[in-house]
């Protein structure tokens, strides 16, 4: 209004001038009117249109190979802006925020948490701290990006993900297979029904030498640190949550291991995954191949097969009297096998924080995934068949950040309704923030899943 009234005020006095005035004044007079009536409306349109969107300010943890693959992302996307970054070996940091122009650096990750002028984190920590990040994360209003796994602990999994889903907040896990363009080429094939009606899954993960003894004892086992990248593609594959998994385990490699407790002592594994309908996975895993980075994926339908090769630094071939074949061994190392399926999933969380969208690989996700990893585990040491709902009911919530593991029990505590399958994982998990939007509070929600 003081806008309109001050473009009134200078008309009114344009037209009194006009009237008394010799011609000269007049055209004057007009002219400055017209003048600050055009800057009265371009004053106007700029109060009326909506500024530009500020971006999304993020903090890094972790300075490691991976964190600077997804600082590196981060750096690209449009409408994202690293602030801040942090590593135990505080030079780390100091180096990585030099080389990407990051205005701060720390050795304390709660640094990074704590930031006022942080909207999300990235968590690139080691898997032991996941957990308790996220949930400081949560607590302090911040959306997550986190690098699988959410917990190494399927109780702990589940308070990390409802701390997220109680505090309004984004959380994206990081199972870049998901992102990888062979194996998103498959999917495709599912989807538009190139090959028909899905019958067989493979999947199949060898890695170009086996890891130290160190890395090995206490990391959960191969089921855990390998084979849930490959469980996970089945999964997202078959387009459905699985029903039972049988796996086998093996040692050939490095015997060194053989002395680790349960699955730490195989470095080579075989899965087979049930999902509805009748259809198979299978998948294998070693830690070593003789012959590089071996990653493949194939799918049989009832009208085609569709399969993935494994990806090399160049197309050359050479053509010999006694060879032909590619010139150069596949990627050995996983960050150059999988560095564009690193950047394109940062880019994705990037545009759902931007864009307020859906994120694309969910807590949820990363929750069946170590589902997946922990019933292999236990039927590679039972030597049986085992249903995921087995793993699942062992999980009790007295609320959605209390949980634990009912090991070996029938007695559930009053109140307590148990999961039966991957489906209803609901009972467990309170929807996250995009789920919330479709209506209903939080705490309603809850109650009406554990109690009722």
């Amino acid at each position: 209004m003081a806008v309109i009234g001050s473009g009134l005020v200078w008309l009114l006095a344009a037209t009194a001038v006009g009237a008394f005035a010799p011609p000269s004044a007049r055209r004057a007079a007009r002219s400055s009117a017209r003048s600050e009536s055009s800057s009265s409306t371009l004053l106007r349109m700029a109060e009326e249109e909506p500024s530009a969107k500020d971006p999304v300010k993020v903090g890094v943890i972790g300075c490691g190979r991976i964190g600077i693959v997804h600082l590196g992302a981060i750096n690209k996307a449009p409408g994202v802006v690293p602030v801040v970054v942090s590593n135990p070996t505080v030079s780390k940091a100091e180096d990585a925020a030099k080389t990407f122009g990051v205005p701060k650096f720390t050795s304390d990750a709660m640094d990074v948490i704590t930031d006022p002028d942080v909207d999300a984190v990235w968590i690139c920590s080691p898997s032991q701290y996941h957990a308790d990040q996220i949930k400081a994360c949560a607590a302090n209003g911040k959306h997550v990006f986190c690098e699988k796994p959410i917990a190494t602990d399927l109780a702990e999994t589940v308070e990390a993900i409802n701390a997220c889903n109680e505090a309004g907040v984004k959380l994206m896990i990081g199972l870049q297979r998901r992102f990888d363009p062979n194996f998103l080429r498959v999917k495709r094939a599912i989807e538009e029904n190139e090959v028909g009606e899905t019958i067989i899954i493979k999947t199949c993960s060898r890695d170009p030498s086996p890891p130290p003894y160190e890395y090995v004892k206490g990391g959960g086992g191969i089921f855990n640190d390998m084979a849930v990248h490959d469980l996970d593609m089945t999964r997202f594959l078959a387009g459905d949550d699985p029903v039972e998994i049988l796996a086998v385990g093996s040692c050939h490699i490095d015997k060194s291991i053989e002395d680790l407790p349960g699955s730490e002592a195989f470095d080579t594994a075989t899965c087979i995954v049930r999902y509805p309908g009748g259809v198979n996975a299978m998948v294998d895993v070693c830690r070593q191949s003789s012959y590089g980075y071996d990653q493949r994926a194939e799918v049989l339908g009832t009208s085609g097969m569709i399969a993935t090769d494994n990806v090399y630094p160049n197309t050359a071939k050479i053509y010999k009297n006694d060879f032909t074949g590619n010139a150069d061994m596949p990627f050995d190392f996983f960050l150059s096998r999988y560095f564009e399926a690193y950047v394109t999933e940062t880019e994705a969380f990037c545009k759902s924080l931007v864009e307020d969208s859906p994120v694309p690989c969910t807590g949820i996700d990363g929750l069946i995934a170590l589902i997946m990893s922990l019933a292999a585990d236990k039927s590679a040491a039972e030597g049986r068949w085992v249903k995921f709902s087995e793993v699942i009911e062992q999980v009790y919530c007295s609320s959605p950040t209390e949980c634990s593991l009912l090991v070996d029990s029938d007695v559930f505590p009053d109140g307590f309704k148990p999961s039966k399958s991957i489906k209803e994982l609901d009972n467990l998990v309170v929807p996250d923030v995009d789920q919330q939007k479709k209506g209903g509070t939080f705490m309603d929600k809850f109650k009406e899943m554990v109690f009722s």
